[in-house]
């Protein structure tokens, strides 16, 4: 297995060194305007609207709870940050326009948290959520460490909100940092809303700044690093000698979320692909129209074929894995590997040869050793 996970590796930086396309396509005459029209009408913008209603929700239930700190309030309260932690997966892949001068990626999800720096912050009541420093002490891991880490049980977590000393701080802290999750989406919604869809449309030139270009690259950057790497290669131990770690899975605090949270990345991915309409089975000019149009072949077979059953082999060797990540690592650590050698064989689909066929370069740096 670990032999597999080599050679990947090193097909992989071979083919890419031999690499000499240029950051111009080659004068095709495919509609990237359509394309990119899909993508901002029919995918991002009602996936962020969707996430920006899941928020309200959040957000609400925040102030039921800090209204009230009881124990039904904190279950309220837990469902509805799992409903919009679910929706974030299908926004967090779009770095572009607002969400990346935000580095909302970054300030929403950035895990595992830091439970010693947020008690801090609580304690002091002095800290400022936009410095980089604190990342890891906000976004969703944070609110998983505040309604399911404090305690054992709903009573003892219920505990430090109704603290008469303390409890109003853990309630300010709270309800801060899900407010930052909310203004930083509002932000980006608006900006969608009032010009930049235009702006992304219209930006359907064959440069590396065109939005094709720069979509492809964070889209392949997500998949890579975010799904295939930080939900199941970092805690299953790919890149720290085989020592695999159950605290570095998502919502490590209620770790039997985190496979429906990765599902949810997948199917994200899968869909956006695809270029499948959010929350519908329509589908529209993608990533592998694209590909059909220049009868991209790989090995004698259709490159959209093989990406699109690689999918399917990467949902069915996955299905298997526990609900509680934590668990798989420490009970059954060869099943995350396997996954993370399926999911690796699309990142060579998408890195090699769909941006080979696309005429596009890689404009990021690989530096995690993988």
């Amino acid at each position: 297995m670990k032999v597999s996970r080599v050679l990947l590796l090193v097909i992989t930086v071979f083919l890419f060194s031999c690499d000499t396309g240029s950051d111009e396509s080659a004068g095709d005459n495919f509609d990237r305007r359509a394309m990119l029209a899909n993508w901002a009408d029919n995918i991002i913008i009602p996936a962020y609207a969707n996430y920006e209603k899941e928020l309200d929700a959040l957000v609400s239930s925040v102030e039921t709870f800090t209204a009230d700190a009881s124990e039904s309030n904190l279950v309220f309260l837990r469902d509805k940050w799992q409903s919009a932690y679910l929706a974030w997966q299908w926004v967090s892949m779009f770095e572009i326009g607002r969400a990346e001068a935000l580095s909302m990626q970054s300030y929403s999800n950035l895990y595992p948290t830091n439970p010693t720096e947020i008690e801090a912050s609580i304690t002091s009541g002095d800290y400022n959520l936009e410095l980089p420093s604190r990342r890891d002490q906000q976004g969703f891991p944070a609110i998983d460490y505040l309604i399911n880490g404090l305690g054992s049980t709903d009573a003892d977590i219920v505990a430090f909100y109704t603290n008469a000393q303390s409890g109003s701080s853990y309630k300010t802290y709270l309800s801060d940092i899900v407010n930052r999750l909310h203004s930083m989406t509002t932000e980006v919604v608006e900006d969608w809303n009032n010009g930049y869809r235009d702006t992304f449309v219209n930006n359907d030139g064959s440069s590396a700044t065109g939005a094709v270009n720069k979509v492809a690259n964070d889209y392949i950057y997500y998949f890579e690093k975010h799904l295939r790497a930080s939900k199941i290669g970092i805690p299953a131990g790919v890149f720290s000698s085989n020592s695999p770690d159950p605290t570095d899975v998502e919502a490590f605090y209620n770790s039997d979320f985190s496979k429906a949270l990765y599902e949810e990345a997948l199917a994200a991915s899968e869909a956006f692909f695809n270029g499948q309409h959010y929350g519908s089975a329509t589908k529209g000019e993608s990533f592998a129209t694209y590909l059909e149009y220049l009868n991209s072949i790989k090995e004698g077979e259709d490159l959209v074929k093989l990406i699109n059953d690689q999918f399917v082999t990467i949902e069915t060797t996955g299905a298997n894995l526990l609900d509680d990540f934590s668990e798989q690592v420490e009970t059954n650590n060869t099943l995350m590997l396997n996954t993370y050698d399926e999911l690796q064989k699309n990142v060579i689909y998408f890195k090699l040869d769909m941006l080979q066929a696309l005429n596009i370069k890689v404009d990021y740096v690989d530096a995690d050793g993988d």
